[in-house]
């Protein structure tokens, strides 16, 4: 069975479009915690690929990171979708990077 953590994280990923990618720690914050090896697992786990595309979700500092088809895979996908990765990292991370908090106002 699929923890609620975990369907949280894959409802978030859902709306990461083709040529995107978001990070574990920002899928976290978004959903309210600190826990992005808690996102990880999730994604490691994830019964609903490629539907839910946990390939475009990458560490922080926009390094590849793991994926459970490997690496290669993750980067090869990615790739495919217009992501230029070179040495392990995206490049242009900023420009590829999907967040979803909202700033707070005033």
């Amino acid at each position: 069975m699929v923890s609620t953590f975990s369907e949280r994280c894959y409802d978030l990923l859902r709306k990461v479009p083709r040529g995107r990618v978001t990070t574990y720690g920002e899928i976290a914050l978004a959903l309210g915690s600190g826990g992005a090896r808690a996102v990880g697992q999730a994604m490691n786990k994830n019964p609903y690929a490629p539907q839910v595309p946990c390939h475009r979700v990458v560490l922080g500092d926009g390094k590849i990171g793991g994926f459970a088809s490997g690496v290669k895979r993750k980067i090869e996908m990615l790739r495919n979708e217009g992501v230029v990765v070179v040495d392990g990292k995206v490049v242009d991370f900023d420009n590829k990077f999907l967040g979803f908090r909202v700033p707070k106002t005033l």
